[in-house]
């Protein structure tokens, strides 16, 4: 049997961040920046996928917008648009009720519980978003995080030869091309990694064959947090391997109360409540009740762990 990797003692919440840790959309403080119409933008949004299709190009539906936000960029609407000035205005980003507070609250749950500390049971929180990861970089929730999954943008391009170069120019410039690109069905590679602990073992591949009992956090500890069709890939690996799955739903600035109930009658999640994580709150509930669900199952799986261990025989 391999020597196990890790004691298997941490809980993960993986959240989404639109409509989830806040109320709408985190491009909103970037049209109001700039004065653009947003409903203007995303309806030449929605029409990229059938222009490109025409001209013989295949895009990414689901991440088609980070194209159309260099076009401003170049276009002179988004004037001088760099990855600093993306993490300003996400410090401008509202949070929806109870966040961050809940993110330091169920942190404070098992430390503050001698059974789970005793254990080493600890709690991390993940955004895992089809967004742009410096805004989120730059919003009140950030420093309470463990990680972030989400599209990055590149300002200027490494040319050819650039190794052999010095390294003296760190001009901010403004974004021109997408780094790495998050969809709505890549946000499940998150899932693998932040399971493997690549996050926090760079050495390992996310490829790499692992048993279940050499994972840093099974799936079984996790807890999925999302708003919608886009997180049903996420859902449904978390449901499958025994994590749990909350979808939250916001009545402003938009309402998408149906389209979460139909999630939960779809059994593609397993709770649902409003995105209000104060306590006393149905999220905040659930989320609390879920949590210490899963301690409890960590600590029966380490009772049983040491129960297994022979006793050494005793005096005649």
């Amino acid at each position: 049997m391999p020597v196990p990797l890790y004691t298997q003692t941490v809980i993960a919440f993986l959240w989404d961040f639109d409509r989830t840790l806040i109320p709408g959309n985190q491009q909103e403080s970037l049209f109001a920046a700039y004065g653009v119409d947003e409903s203007v933008f995303w309806r030449e949004v929605d029409g990229l996928v059938d222009h490109y299709a025409a001209r013989g190009v295949i895009v990414a539906r689901d991440v088609v917008y980070l194209l159309h936000i260099i076009s401003y960029v170049q276009a002179g609407k988004f004037a001088g648009l760099t990855n600093a000035r993306l993490r300003e205005l996400g410090a401008s980003i509202e949070t929806a009720p109870g966040i961050p507070d809940f993110l330091a609250a169920s942190r404070d749950r098992v430390a503050s519980d001698p059974r789970y500390s005793a254990e080493g049971i600890t709690v991390e929180h993940y955004v895992v978003s089809s967004g742009i990861r410096p805004m989120i970089e730059g919003s009140k929730v950030a420093p309470h995080l463990d990680g972030i999954w989400a599209n990055t943008f590149i300002g200027q391009l490494a040319p050819p030869g650039y190794r052999d170069r010095l390294d003296v120019d760190r001009t901010e410039y403004p974004i021109s091309h997408v780094g790495y690109m998050i969809d709505n069905t890549a946000k499940t590679r998150a899932i693998f990694e932040i399971s493997k602990g690549i996050n926090m073992n760079p050495a390992l591949d996310v490829n790499a064959r692992m048993s279940s009992d050499q994972r840093r956090v099974p799936i079984r500890n996790m807890v999925y947090i999302g708003d919608g069709p886009s997180d049903i890939p996420c859902f449904s690996i978390i449901n499958e391997r025994g994590g749990k799955t909350l979808g939250v739903y916001t009545t402003a600035p938009r309402n998408n109360f149906r389209g979460v109930r139909d999630l939960q009658e779809q059994g593609r999640v397993q709770g649902m409540a409003e995105a209000d994580f104060r306590p006393g709150e149905a999220a905040y509930l659930w989320l609390m009740d879920s949590l210490e669900q899963i301690a409890e199952g960590i600590l029966a799986d380490r009772i049983r762990a040491f129960a297994d261990i022979p006793r050494p025989p005793g005096h005649v």
